[in-house]
């Protein structure tokens, strides 16, 4: 209960502060690309690096941070300075030969996904693609797969999904805890954040400025045509969008900018229409906000994408549980019905393969939206969701209008013996509701409600000709 409430203020806070500092782009060609995103609804985030040979979550044992999700296993080293030369090591012997990225594609294509964030740098340093500012790399010498045709894993994921029609997204990381220009070694680190004074030591954090901004421009020149640029590590940002009624904020010290309006400016004479997404930070340089492991409970005034893992971790972990085909669709259900999109974490194993689980996962899914893609794609939620039991959509032409319900794990609809009732924000204009996948029609009884609102009511019932159907049942309303 504690963990929930905790979520939930956490939520609150971040949704609160985001609405207080979003700025919507003023780019004709980012605009638009954002409402074509807006309609996608559905991507694959992957996370993977050295650390899926160790199965311990990404980076974050790295951090000399007293969490829950920074702890270290001994048997990796019994002091941080081993711990750290030993994770730094698994450059030596990271070599993914089952590294297949056309059949990823291919699951996620038959799934319903339409565009890919890849991490091509997570904050440890490690960089999956041919970087020429550092040999802290998959395509190092010293690295075994740097032998293999796909070494530049970064490149062969893009094309991959490019070639199944999706679009691509490169995840990166603005902290970089291995190079001596953010964690200089004159000094131990003491957390997260750089471990020197940029404002003492400008010179060093000027290099910094320079190696960020000149592995984004290789990002945004060299990989093809790219359509999201997402940056995490949120505590790297001008001291003037610290939030100090965030806790994780208030740790940081110092000025940590690196001059985002000179990489965003570049990044868009390379890719022009380019979303930027500086996650948490705010203001113009976040086009979208991005909500964590979570599915905001009402209708948001800018656009939004929850990212979630499909297990419970976002790196590789063996023996993951992984969430049930009935959740993630929900979870698709609520979030496209909130206003939402939903970008879906898989993480590949050290042999460069997925679980079996993810693939079913995803093969579920594809199912479901084999039937009831068009109450998802190309449209926006409408006000008045029923939570955990309906969500409404409507087409962006306005020409169709959908009612998602949700089912039990068994197919059954708990509410079966009350009807559905919801506000008529339709003018009146639907008479009856078609269930997509089957001939059913059912009628829609009007009635007003106190204060003399306009209501609709949907008799819906466990034999209504939906049976067979499962996850979530969609009324496509008509006249």
């Amino acid at each position: 209960m504690r963990k929930t409430l905790l979520y939930f203020l956490l939520l609150c806070s971040y949704t609160l502060t985001a609405q207080q500092h979003y700025i919507a782009p003023s780019d004709p060609l980012v605009i638009k690309k954002l409402s074509q995103w807006q309609d996608w609804k559905f991507g694959l985030l992957m996370h993977w690096g050295t650390y899926s040979q160790w199965g311990v979550v990404e980076s974050w044992s790295i951090c000399p941070e007293d969490e829950g999700w920074t702890q270290r296993d001994t048997m990796h080293g019994k002091t941080y300075n081993e711990y750290k030369s030993n994770y730094e090591a698994l450059q030596t012997t990271f070599n993914p030969k089952n590294f297949n990225p056309d059949k990823w594609a291919l699951a996620a294509k038959d799934a319903g996904m339409k565009y890919v964030v890849f991490t091509t740098k997570h904050h440890d340093g490690f960089c999956m693609f041919d970087t020429k500012q550092t040999d802290y790399k998959i395509t190092a010498p010293k690295t075994p797969f740097s032998s293999n045709p796909k070494s530049n894993v970064a490149k062969e994921v893009f094309e991959a999904f490019r070639s199944k029609g999706m679009a691509t997204g490169a995840y990166f990381s603005k902290p970089d805890w291995h190079t001596d220009n953010y964690w200089w070694p004159y000094f131990p680190p003491k957390d997260r954040n750089v471990n020197y004074d940029p404002k003492k030591y400008p010179e060093r954090w000027q290099a910094y400025k320079d190696f960020t901004y000149n592995q984004v421009k290789e990002l945004m020149s060299d990989y093809g045509s790219m359509d999201i640029l997402w940056l995490d590590g949120g505590w790297v940002r001008p001291k003037y969008t610290i939030d100090t009624a965030i806790e994780w904020q208030r740790t940081i010290t110092y000025d940590q900018d690196i001059d985002m309006a000179k990489i965003a400016s570049m990044a868009r004479r390379y890719q022009p229409g380019l979303l930027v997404v500086d996650r948490s930070v705010g203001y113009e340089y976040e086009n979208y906000v991005t909500p964590e492991q979570q599915v905001p409970t009402s209708l948001l005034p800018y656009p939004w994408e929850t990212c979630m893992t499909m297990a419970t971790s976002w790196s590789y972990v063996p023996k993951d549980k992984y969430k049930s085909s009935n959740e993630l669709i929900h979870t698709l259900v609520k979030i496209v019905g909130s206003g939402g999109n939903l970008l879906l974490n898989v993480g590949p194993d050290p042999n460069g393969e997925w679980d079996t689980a993810a693939y079913a996962r995803l093969k579920d899914i594809g199912a479901w939206m084999k039937t009831n893609s068009e109450a998802i794609y190309n449209t926006r939620a409408l006000e008045g969701a029923l939570p955990n039991q309906a969500y409404f959509t409507i087409a962006k032409d306005k020409k169709a209008a959908y009612v998602l319900v949700l089912l039990n794990e068994d197919g059954s609809y708990t509410k079966s013996n009350s009807p559905l009732q919801f506000s008529d924000q339709y003018n009146g204009k639907f008479t009856k509701a078609q269930v997509l996948g089957t001939k059913t029609k059912l009628s829609l009884k009007k009635y007003k409600a106190a204060g003399d609102k306009p209501m609709l009511q949907l008799d819906i019932k466990n034999t209504n000709g939906f049976s067979h159907l499962k996850h979530a049942v969609v009324f496509k309303l008509i006249k």
